[in-house]
């Protein structure tokens, strides 16, 4: 189960975390699904059922994903996918460790440029560390051409240790972890 995280202070505001509601926010996430330059790294783009199957297999699943809009000073500012990277189809790319967390990350399109992903990072990662004690390392795996991405990553503190090769992406396996956890992979 991932942890619940409520508000969180960053350096950017107040952030908070709700579980995203289809009824309520399904309009929302389209629009964002539907912008060029989401579409180029989720593939979401489409009428609402595209977004909506995207989230109710999350929202309907077991607990090992949990989508999540990022709420900054009581703005939508992004939405997050917080999911168990080691039961996730990724753990058969890197080396897995029991109850490694990771993230997926989506900025609004109002919200990009203005150097909040690195803030809002942060504040999730150490949060997540904070609440699952089992948890060692959070990890991401953005596509490596998505530079911003991979950029946001590193400033929160992820270091980038391998360059995967996913069915979907080439992905830059970025990972940050609990202060005593081993720099090891």
């Amino acid at each position: 189960m991932i942890p619940a995280t409520g508000t969180i202070p960053t350096a950017a505001g107040e952030l908070v975390l709700p579980t995203v509601r289809l009824d309520a926010d399904l309009d929302l996430l389209t629009g964002w699904m539907n912008d060029p330059d989401t579409d180029r790294w989720w593939a979401l783009a489409g009428p609402p059922r595209t977004t909506a199957d995207h989230l109710a297999a999350q929202l309907d699943g077991d607990g090992r994903s949990r989508p999540v809009l990022a709420l900054l000073d009581g703005t939508p500012t992004g939405y997050f996918e917080l999911y168990r990277a080691d039961l996730d189809p990724l753990a058969a790319h890197y080396p897995a460790r029991p109850h490694d967390l990771g993230v997926h990350l989506l900025l609004a399109p109002a919200a990009r440029g203005r150097g909040l992903a690195a803030p809002l990072l942060d504040a999730i990662a150490t949060r997540l560390l904070r609440r699952e004690p089992r948890c060692t390392r959070v990890l991401a795996e953005p596509d490596v051409r998505n530079t911003p991405s991979v950029r946001a990553f590193a400033r929160a503190g992820f270091d980038r240790v391998a360059d995967l090769d996913l069915p979907d992406k080439r992905a830059a396996l970025m990972i940050r972890r609990r202060a005593d956890t081993p720099a090891a992979t």
